[in-house]
């Protein structure tokens, strides 16, 4: 296997709410809601750094296409987070209040930790968790 991550799909209860946190309040670059015309196809994607796409898709479309139960412990992971690694201190401190302003809940506000680095943490509209992470020994990949 050749390991590449190059999709991550976050299954959202509300398509157009959640497209509204992440390009208006985050300013995530996307055409915006797509695959109307297949039933359930629906999808909004972000292009990211490195190709990385991340994906949005309604979780009862997610869960019926997996046939896992909407809600389950084994369709809803509480233990990942999704990691977003910036150039400073204060672009930790910047993205977090961006993430607040577009509706976050902050769960743990930047802070210095005991790797040598600086991060918080927020959950998105949908319960999904994020790491805004300034780390001196890991460069930003743009």
């Amino acid at each position: 296997m050749n390991p590449s991550i190059s999709v991550i799909t976050l299954g959202v209860e509300d398509l157009e709410r959640a497209l509204g946190f992440y390009r208006d309040g985050l300013g995530l670059p996307t055409r915006g809601i797509v695959g109307t015309e297949f039933a359930g196809g629906a999808v909004v994607f972000f292009r990211l750094a490195g190709g990385l796409i991340l994906a949005l898709w309604p979780r009862a479309e997610l869960a019926r296409e997996t046939g896992l139960e909407p809600g389950a412990p084994t369709f809803r992971a509480a233990d990942l987070s999704i990691g977003h690694n910036v150039d400073s201190r204060e672009e930790v401190d910047r993205v977090m209040a961006q993430a607040a302003a577009a509706g976050a809940r902050i769960i743990d506000p930047g802070q210095d930790r005991v790797w040598g680095g600086y991060s918080g943490y927020f959950q998105d509209l949908d319960g999904h968790l994020w790491e805004v992470v300034w780390n001196p020994d890991l460069a930003v990949i743009r």
